[in-house]
């Protein structure tokens, strides 16, 4: 026996072209319920959020529970070259703004052609990027939105990976001192004494010591201990006076901030720079909590 059903075929209508269903239509459907997009259970933190080059993000939105936040550039019509530059230069202006969540730039466009999608998949290998075509299509009077994901993550492995059997301190005992290693005790302790967590204690990695908490990694600093100092990054971005006056104070900064912000311990300093430390360590603290 053959089930009689008909197939209608969607029609693909234009918001460029459209006059009822324009960008900023398309804009305001997408803040109100960010799932359209198939990137998960997202919220809207923002939208047409200001930059300091003087345009605006289109849609800021993220997922809490991953501590991810997405940069999204919505364009009508084809993708052109600049949307994308648009998009990167978003994403990185934000997460230089909070380092310490994730970060993923989108782009939203009707068409992701093939002219740049090589372009677009080329960044994606420094870039976490995704491409999202979204059209509006038309089914016996019915309107319905598909987005589908033209370029996706290149899912990259992590230090927990790489890492191989679990660290322990004796790991690090051979790696680092014993005076190293009392710097980065003194610091864990310093830290529960700042931010009332007593219950903080060291995670041992192959690559660094970071921070755990009832079992799970919070690392808001971390730590690679050497012979003679202690490498400390904290996930903040100071801007270059802060930095130039940490300097001036004694400590060592060095130029690179790849991960946040660095500096290098030295024993005594602890004793001579605290309250420069202690402002770093609640600033890491409370920016690495931050919803």
């Amino acid at each position: 026996m053959t089930s009689e059903f008909a197939i209608t075929a969607p029609r693909v209508i234009s918001m460029k072209d459209s006059q009822h269903h324009d960008e900023r239509w398309l804009h305001s459907l997408l803040k109100d319920d960010p799932s359209l997009l198939g990137l998960g259970d997202l919220n809207a933190i923002d939208s047409e959020r200001r930059q300091p080059s003087g345009g605006r993000l289109d849609l800021l939105l993220s997922n809490r529970d991953t501590r991810t936040r997405y940069e999204v550039e919505i364009q009508l019509g084809a993708t052109d070259e600049t949307h994308i530059i648009r998009t990167i230069e978003y994403w990185d202006i934000e997460r230089k703004r909070y380092p310490q969540l994730d970060h993923i730039a989108v782009i939203v466009a009707e068409q992701v052609t093939s002219r740049f999608l090589n372009v677009i998949q080329l960044f994606n290998g420094a870039i976490p990027l995704i491409a999202i075509q979204i059209q509006l299509v038309e089914v016996k009077g019915n309107h319905s939105l598909i987005a589908s994901r033209i370029v996706d993550l290149v899912r990259r492995g992590t230090e927990e990976e790489d890492k191989g059997p679990p660290a322990n301190r004796a790991h690090w005992e051979v790696k680092a001192s014993s005076g190293t290693l009392q710097i980065v005790d003194a610091m864990i302790e310093r830290a529960n004494n700042l931010v009332g967590d007593p219950d903080y204690e060291a995670n041992y990695t192959k690559f660094y010591i970071g921070f755990m908490q009832n079992g799970a990694a919070k690392n808001f600093m971390e730590f690679r201990p050497g012979k003679k100092h202690v490498p400390t990054s904290f996930k903040i971005n100071l801007p270059e006076p802060t930095k130039d006056a940490l300097r001036g104070a004694g400590l060592d900064v060095p130029d690179d901030d790849n991960y946040g912000f660095r500096i290098n311990l030295f024993p005594g300093d602890l004793e001579k720079y605290g309250e420069h430390i202690d402002n770093l360590i609640r600033r890491a603290h409370e920016q690495y909590h931050q919803p």
